[in-house]
């Protein structure tokens, strides 16, 4: 049944959403509502022609896979209805082809999944002709004491969580191992309206396999053998709150199909019975994996993937966000020195100089052995682990031998790329290995500097 956002008023700034998940569904309802927009919610293309019928509206959103009517066979239709209605498609990659040609049939554009958010407020912005200062970004909702993010881009990452915590949207948490993405997990958890429901997390690659059904859904008494008695699971436990689920890339297959129902219908059965449970658990999925790369070759399910990725936040790496570094280390020493230690200026200059592999995780480590070896006084730089020093040691002797160049060898790497891929900044962003995001800001920092980075 559509539901309104907010009372009706213009044309203009009313939005029909159509999409049969209701994750889709609550990421854009409260993205939007958020920006000032009015939203209606249809469930399948033949709910919303029908909503055309008796309601006019700015713009409609539709997915393309919806049973029944398709977003394709939708769009058609509604162009019967209304000839001018601008149509956004919001496609999932293997429908890509489908929705480009769909643009024959007078979509406005196509949104690849997991959504870009701020492609959509740019593409919305156009298509209901409001200018960029009458819809603002909602500011961020304050960071926790103990949440450090300094440079732009983990500020834009938390902003991107503010805005997305309050829907029920699932949301897919990636970036490198030790980055941050469980203390993510508890910011959007905190922000969200579920915030005083239970937070429970699952590490699904540090649980044996044949365990990690039971841990998920539990069993029952003499299910197995050692169940004496009946186990409840991690699922049922988060009803009415949040389950995070970490490295989910490494849940086997028939599991994955277990966990895909849930998702679908919120439904699971306890290891040996028969009864089924209910639970509207919000999901939270992180992993440091490719998980397109891993559906492709077979080894996630792809129907999945779409589920857990209604919106993707990529966190960037430790090597990408120089201004965190110091910061985070000054936290992590005074955490274990109770505030007595300070840096040398050696040991800064050590810090900001090394590629931190292990990223958040590793600092922390390197700043625990610190205050042990220094006996919480005077950090030096003897005190930081040798693969720290001799990291640092390379960076200077290579700056050293080419000074003023990696500045622009790097420019010139990402020139390059980018014109390989005709300037597709998501595909240029993966050949380079580098987050979207990172991309976009080390272009914005190439520009202040004078420099000739977009097409000619």
């Amino acid at each position: 049944m559509a539901t309104a956002a907010q009372s009706p008023g213009s044309k203009v700034t009313r939005i029909l959403i159509v999409d049969d998940d209701p994750g889709q569904r609550s990421l854009l309802e409260s993205f939007l509502k958020r920006q000032g927009l009015q939203t209606v919610l249809a469930t399948s293309g033949e709910e919303a022609l029908e909503i055309l019928r008796k309601q006019e509206f700015g713009m409609m959103i539709s997915d393309v896979r919806m049973p029944g009517l398709s977003g394709l066979d939708t769009l058609r239709r509604a162009r019967q209805q209304n000839a001018v209605l601008p149509v956004l498609l919001v496609t999932a990659y293997a429908d890509i082809r489908e929705a480009v040609g769909a643009m024959r049939d007078g979509a406005l554009n196509y949104l690849a999944k997991p959504i870009d958010l701020d492609e959509l407020l740019l593409t919305v912005r156009q298509a209901i002709g409001l200018e960029k200062s009458k819809i603002e970004l909602t500011p961020g909702t304050q960071l926790p004491i103990n949440v450090i993010a300094v440079s732009p881009l983990m500020q834009a990452v938390f902003h991107d969580a503010a805005l997305i915590a309050p829907s029920e949207s699932r949301i897919l948490i990636t970036g490198e191992s030790g980055v941050g993405k469980e203390v993510l997990a508890d910011v959007i958890h905190s922000w969200s309206p579920r915030k005083d429901g239970p937070l429970v997390k699952v590490n699904c690659a540090a649980i044996p396999e044949n365990l990690l059904e039971s841990e998920l859904f539990g069993h029952e008494k003499g299910a197995f053998t050692g169940a004496v008695a009946q186990r409840i699971g991690r699922f049922e436990q988060a009803n009415g709150g949040t389950i995070f689920l970490d490295e989910v890339a490494d849940m086997s297959q028939p599991l994955q199909a277990k966990l895909l129902r849930v998702t679908q219908q919120g439904r699971f059965t306890r290891v040996g019975s028969n009864t089924e449970l209910q639970t509207n658990a919000r999901i939270l999925a992180a992993t440091n994996k490719n998980l397109e790369a891993e559906v492709k070759n077979g080894h996630f399910r792809e129907d999945l993937f779409y589920r857990l990725n209604v919106v993707e936040i990529n966190i960037p790496p430790l090597r990408e966000r120089l201004e965190d570094i110091v910061r985070l280390a000054s936290a992590f020493i005074a955490e274990f020195t109770k505030g007595k230690a300070r840096f040398s200026s050696g040991v800064v200059n050590s810090l900001g100089r090394y590629g931190w592999p292990g990223n958040v995780r590793e600092l922390r480590n390197a700043m625990e052995r610190a205050a042990l070896l220094s006996l919480g006084e005077l950090i030096l730089p003897e005190h930081l682990p040798a693969r720290v020093r001799a990291g640092s040691e390379s960076v200077v002797a290579t700056s050293a031998v080419d000074p003023g160049r990696l500045g622009e060898i790097e420019m010139q790497a990402i020139v390059q790329t980018l014109r390989k891929h005709d300037f597709n900044r998501t595909e240029t962003a993966r050949a380079l290995g580098i987050s979207r995001r990172a991309l976009i800001y080390k272009l914005q920092r190439f520009r202040e500097m004078g420099m000739q980075v977009d097409p000619t």
